[in-house]
């Protein structure tokens, strides 16, 4: 019995000197970094693509719109008489202007008919002559009374046929002279050759499509509008346009607006006209637009990324002397400054204030800043409050 109460006695006393033991050990490892943390200065390193100049800009409201591109004048040609097709004169790609001639068809047949129907005005302007010449003879004997009135009305109807003759002949003449000159078939539109469908040697129908010419000089932009935005679509709205391979956006405006909207989507869809002056865009190109619906002009603005908000305050950071500096702001509107999202700051900071992009983290106010060298650029003096 003694033996286990000694038992118990050391093994208590054992654990208690360990726990000692830790706890000093514990402690003696804590004091050296907390000393360290207390000696280092807190020091935030920025590049300079973090922070940007706040600025007096152009502040739009787009709407995000997509469709393919096509020419604004476009045609396309076709035969306007059957035949067989003689020659083409033009292929894909090569300019063309109006009321240059395209296409020869065979026109032998055409010849014939206008032939034909010149003997047959012929004919009937010399049986005109003959009707004129009997009623006039028949004028003078009713007048000397050697003839009854019936006769001489007899004359005067024979005249009056072959009168009708020659105007019919005539007319039959200029139809058939109007399909022998639409053997020879001329560009509608100056522009280029975009297809080609028919080869010497081919016989088409009337109304057979031949060609497609199209004007490269204005382009426009079909695009689908939902028909609960379009209430904010207008005639004239600036529009800008990024087409794949162009380096910049291109400048175009709405042109038209479909009075309907397109089965199946119910969108409605807005025409977008293009300047193409260098002919740099071609019909059936991929185009994103943003159109403007609203804009403001000369106001400060900052990027959408460099606006925080807490307990229903909004606010940036500016860095002022070197040190970081949180500052409340009142905002506008929302949209694009040309530089990205970006939004209106009615008050709270000035034109030209030096403010952080993005949350980069934890940011506090006080905090030292210094700028990274970017590059083989040379590091940065201490930022100040202006660039």
């Amino acid at each position: 019995m003694l033996k286990r109460r000694v038992f118990w006695i050391i093994l208590i006393t054992c654990l208690l000197a360990a726990g000692v033991a830790a706890a000093m050990l514990k402690k003696r490892n804590q004091q050296p970094v907390t000393a360290i943390a207390a000696q280092t200065p807190t020091v935030l390193e920025f590049l300079p693509t973090d922070v940007t100049q706040v600025k007096a800009r152009d502040l739009r409201q787009l709407m995000p719109l997509s469709g393919s591109l096509r020419a604004f004048n476009q045609a396309s040609v076709k035969a306007k008489v059957a035949g067989e097709v003689r020659e083409v004169l033009v292929r894909e790609g090569e300019a063309v202007q109006a009321g240059q001639v395209i296409i020869k068809m065979d026109a032998s047949d055409y010849q014939s008919r206008v032939d034909q129907a010149k003997g047959v005005l012929q004919a009937a302007r010399g049986q005109l002559e003959i009707a004129t010449k009997a009623r006039d003879n028949n004028k003078a004997l009713l007048d000397k009374g050697f003839i009854s009135k019936t006769a001489f009305d007899n004359a005067a109807s024979q005249f009056d046929i072959a009168a009708a003759n020659v105007e019919s002949a005539r007319g039959a003449l200029d139809v058939a002279q109007k399909a022998l000159a639409d053997t020879v078939i001329r560009a509608p539109i100056s522009g280029l050759v975009s297809m080609r469908m028919v080869q010497p040697g081919e016989k088409v129908s009337a109304d057979n499509r031949l060609l497609d010419v199209v004007d490269l000089r204005q382009m426009e932009m079909e695009a689908a509008v939902p028909a609960g935005d379009i209430m904010h679509v207008a005639l004239g709205q600036e529009v800008q346009v990024r087409v794949e391979g162009m380096p910049a956006p291109l400048a175009g405006k709405v042109v038209r607006i479909n009075p309907a909207t397109q089965a199946g989507s119910r969108s409605i869809m807005v025409y977008i006209q293009i300047d193409n002056p260098q002919a740099a865009l071609r019909v059936g190109m991929f185009g994103e637009a943003r159109l403007t619906t609203a804009k403001k002009a000369g106001v400060l603005t900052v990027p959408q990324t460099a606006v925080q908000s807490d307990a229903g305050k909004t606010f940036v950071y500016a860095i002022e002397d070197s040190k970081l500096a949180q500052k409340p702001v009142t905002l506008g509107i929302q949209g694009d400054d040309g530089e990205g999202g970006a939004v209106e700051v009615i008050g709270g900071i000035a034109d030209g204030a030096q403010i952080v992009k993005a949350n980069l983290g934890t940011l506090r106010s006080g905090t030292t800043v210094r700028f990274a060298k970017a590059g083989n650029a040379t590091a940065s003096a201490p930022a100040s409050g202006k660039n």
